[in-house]
């Protein structure tokens, strides 16, 4: 598959994200997705998350049960050899306990085979998800 038809998958994903629409994102997964959180994120507790039912219940679901909200911002998708797309981008998010907002820089490699993800590896600051989950 082109990588430009890679970026288009990637791109459809992130705005399915930004709008809620789950059944797009969960859709764009191959059914054994290996999805990786960063090292210290404390969402890398189920590292690798294996199905898009795992990424759903152990990634997203928490995602939003402990934030107020929680946003991708400055998405740029680059070109990657072997079938992969890297974005930049941050996350503008506030948690619900601590009421404490960040704003994170953070990286995605996506690995895609076939029109659908196979994997994902997420980078980002850590210390600054860290420091919003303090009281």
């Amino acid at each position: 598959m082109k990588n430009n038809q890679n970026i288009q998958i990637i791109d459809k994903l992130y705005n399915a994200f930004a709008t809620g629409e789950m059944p797009i994102v969960l859709g764009s997964m191959h059914p054994k997705i290996e999805w990786n959180e960063a090292e210290s994120n404390s969402l890398a507790d189920g590292n690798p998350y294996v199905g898009p039912d795992a990424v759903l219940n152990g990634v997203f679901a928490r995602l939003g049960a402990d934030h107020e909200y929680f946003k991708l911002t400055d998405i740029e998708l680059h070109d990657m050899s072997n079938n992969k797309v890297l974005a930049t981008l941050r996350y503008d998010a506030k948690n619900k306990e601590t009421g404490k907002a960040y704003n994170a820089q953070a990286a995605h490699l996506w690995t895609l085979k076939d029109g659908k993800v196979t994997s994902f590896q997420q980078f980002v600051d850590t210390k600054k998800l860290a420091d919003a989950e303090k009281k």
